[in-house]
């Protein structure tokens, strides 16, 4: 009997139309393109805005753009995941929102939450349900709109994050493309260092949390940056040896999309060339769990079927993980 594997067969993205430069920036904080550049290699980063946007409508963007380009019929999807840190509103569930407006009639649908490696733990979670057999075709997508818990009177935080979705589909392949390790990890003692404190139930938001700006994200920079560098590049090289893997084996590094210096950490552990390092941080800064599939969505002309791909993930929590993976078509 052949055995089931999880591809993705198609991508889409959505990032919104407004930008915000790292020149605009100087004008809001005390900081500069030099410096932001330099420690960040970000230049720019989309933001969401209109009354009433959140989440869900770059999601549904993003998963309208698939479906054309695949000419995909929204009722012969099963599942909607949406892998985002920045959920349209507590208890109802963004992703049953975006499938009833895509015309998912069919499907059933349910947010994951693992911060910026939301995404990398939806492929998984995408996976396991096309590898049961039972189901065709999952819909997983990453949406954030960071700028919603951004403080930008925060200079340290203000500069990373931007806003965008990115949409995969994932169906059964048998040639053994597709999804082939996997390795996810967590520490939830270094939720300590990167959170939105008052937003949850421990520490409900009130007059006197606004008034400390616990609204907004908190980030020990040193602490975070130390922990992903060390443990991208840690699962990385695991990923390599686990499946026999050489630097010459591999065609693409997907990296989250945080900072610069530390997805070159990440290819430097593993010996792997620059050209095949896939790199868009400049254009949209962080956008957490979207990151991943901007990524292909912005490579997708350049995969090529049968191409091995590195993807690497870590963010709040602590959260953090690599997936090794075949493509399954040619753009």
């Amino acid at each position: 009997m052949t055995k089931i594997t999880a591809a993705i067969t198609a991508v889409g993205k959505y990032v919104p139309e407004d930008i915000l430069t790292n020149e605009m920036l100087e004008k809001m904080v005390d900081t500069n393109d030099e410096w932001i550049t330099s420690r960040t290699g970000i230049k720019e980063r989309r933001i969401l805005k209109g009354e009433g946007k959140g989440t869900s409508f770059m999601a549904i963007k993003a998963a309208q753009e698939l479906i054309n380009k695949k000419n995909l019929d929204p009722k012969e999807i099963e599942l909607v995941l949406v892998a985002t840190a920045t959920p349209d509103m507590q208890a109802a569930a963004t992703a049953a929102y975006v499938a009833s407006e895509i015309g998912a009639v069919n499907a059933f649908g349910f947010d994951l939450e693992a911060a910026c490696s939301s995404f990398l733990y939806g492929m998984s979670v995408a996976a396991r349900y096309i590898e049961s057999g039972k189901y065709k075709k999952v819909l997983l997508i990453g949406a954030d709109k960071c700028s919603s818990m951004i403080d930008y009177t925060d200079r340290l935080t203000c500069i990373i994050f931007g806003d965008g979705a990115g949409a995969v589909l994932f169906e059964p392949n048998e040639e053994g493309l597709g999804l082939q390790d996997e390795y996810l990890r967590s520490d939830g003692a270094g939720r300590e260092f990167l959170q939105v404190k008052a937003s949850g139930s421990m520490y409900p938001v009130t007059k006197e949390a606004i008034d400390k700006r616990e609204n907004f994200v908190f980030q020990d920079g040193k602490t975070v940056f130390k922990n992903a560098v060390f443990n991208m590049a840690d699962v990385s090289v695991k990923m390599l040896e686990r499946n026999n893997l050489t630097k010459d084996d591999i065609n693409w590094l997907a990296a989250h999309q945080a900072n610069k210096r530390i997805i070159e950490a990440t290819a430097n552990r593993i010996e792997l060339d620059s050209s095949k390092v896939m790199m868009n941080i400049q254009k949209y800064g962080n956008t957490t769990s979207a990151t991943l599939p901007l990524l292909l969505a912005d490579y997708e002309q350049q995969l090529k079927k049968g191409d091995k791909i590195i993807f690497a993930a870590f963010g709040g929590g602590f959260t953090w993980g690599s997936i090794y993976f075949k493509w399954a078509y040619n753009s």
